[in-house]
């Protein structure tokens, strides 16, 4: 078995090791834990049966996760996006589609994905991405992580009357509990503890018991549901309707450029990237993500996606697809354990989020300021991943002011012929989203 991993995940190779790649997998499992819970209720929420949800995502987080580490060698685990789940959800209370027709939307529009992947034309896109979006891509995931983090606990929370963000109430304990794990993640980093973020992790939903904001469950185990009728409940043909273009558009895009940003984000944080800010295999990536979000469809679950909580385990010292592997079987052992899975609260996995997403700033010093053209829409990518609260909007706004400034400093020649279909997406993707 020994010789297998070495052979399959090359650690020595990555400078790793097995015990390394573990602690990596369950800190990435425990940032991410959350979708036990969310996407479950969303659907559940939905009209459908929340119980076969559960058991049919954590069987897709498994199996796409597992595939993607032995094709691609990567720690990225895949799960359902939960802005898709959030459109889903939509389409089926606020539209009245049903969820076979949803499924049906989902399912083509990782048939779209696939036809691009696999004829090497999103490869070619990613290409086409000039190197400072690349960083800025980046670093806006990364304050985008940051924010999640800080809003999941209540240290940052939405003023409706005053229309912005602000502090939450800092002595609630949830706040109180993020900032004591975010003082001894700090602690541990500047000591170089092995280990550092699942350490956190775990003495803060400890300190949470106290503070109540750790609940501790009546039971510990419990069986998985069977899928019922969660799968092949899908209507092929009857989301084909044109009328259902925008979902699919609203769908495609921002999975399209989301994964993207995560995989050259993440893929930036481990290393990955070379001078041209282009992640090698990155193909098989794409491939990956695009069968997953079909597949996933059979189930009823939207777009399976490369999830940013894959940065938690890079961060912890995951360098190859075992840490993805190892994340798994956690989700595996999890589905017997939900309760126990459940009790991590938000406010311990906060401060992990919130240093990871700070730390994934550093790529911004690789832009060129001294060029306007550069600097501007990587700007603008940044910020608008924060302004508009989607990774995709931050991407989609940075290509046309890309182009627009190319075009007026008169450096048409700097400009791919791609670019300008991809600037067309972007503002079809507004279009649907106005």
């Amino acid at each position: 078995m020994k010789k297998w991993i070495e052979k399959q995940f090359q650690l020595s190779a990555y400078g790793t090791a097995v015990k390394k790649e573990l602690l990596a997998g369950i800190t990435t499992f425990v940032t991410m834990a959350y979708v036990l819970a969310t996407v479950p209720n969303m659907l559940g929420n939905a009209g459908m049966d929340k119980h076969a949800a559960m058991t049919a995502m954590v069987f897709l987080i498994i199996l796409t996760s597992c595939v993607m580490a032995l094709y691609t060698n990567r720690p990225f685990v895949l799960a359902p996006g939960l802005g898709s789940v959030g459109i889903v959800a939509s389409m089926i209370t606020n539209e009245g589609i049903s969820p076979q027709v949803a499924a049906g939307v989902i399912f083509w529009s990782g048939v779209l994905f696939m036809l691009i992947s696999f004829l090497g034309l999103r490869e070619a896109v990613v290409r086409v991405i000039p190197v400072s979006l690349k960083h800025a891509v980046s670093a806006g995931i990364g304050l985008f992580i940051a924010l999640l983090g800080a809003k999941s606990c209540g240290l940052i929370v939405a003023v409706e009357s005053k229309n912005n963000l602000a502090f939450g109430n800092l002595t609630s304990p949830q706040v109180l509990v993020c900032l004591i794990g975010f003082v001894i993640l700090l602690i541990m980093k500047v000591r170089k503890v092995p280990g550092d973020m699942i350490l956190t992790i775990g003495l803060t939903t400890l300190i949470g018991i106290p503070f109540g904001v750790t609940k501790l469950p009546e039971q510990f185990l419990s069986m998985p549901a069977g899928l019922g009728k969660q799968f092949m409940s899908i209507d092929f043909i009857g989301a084909l309707k044109f009328s259902y273009l925008p979902f699919l558009i609203a769908l495609f895009v921002p999975d399209f450029f989301s994964t993207f940003g995560t995989v050259l984000g993440v893929g930036a944080k481990a290393g990955y990237l070379d001078d041209d800010g282009n992640l090698p295999g990155i193909d098989k990536c794409f491939k990956v993500d695009a069968v997953a979000t079909s597949f996933g469809a059979l189930f009823g679950i939207p777009c399976m996606t490369t999830y940013l909580e894959s940065s938690a385990g890079v961060e912890a010292g995951g360098k190859t697809g075992l840490t993805a592997v190892f994340t798994s079987l956690c989700f595996g052992l999890a589905v017997f354990a939900a309760p126990l899975a459940l009790i991590i609260p938000s406010a311990a996995t906060a401060p992990v989020l919130i240093f990871i997403g700070v730390n994934m700033l550093s790529g911004m010093r690789k832009i060129n300021y001294d060029d306007f053209t550069e600097c501007f829409p990587a700007f603008l990518c940044v910020t608008f991943t924060i302004f508009a609260n989607n990774i995709a909007n931050g991407i989609c706004v940075a290509l046309p002011a890309y182009l627009i400034l190319k075009l007026a400093a008169g450096k048409r020649k700097e400009i791919s012929p791609v670019m300008y279909i991809l600037v067309i997406v972007c503002l079809l993707y507004f279009y649907t989203i106005r």
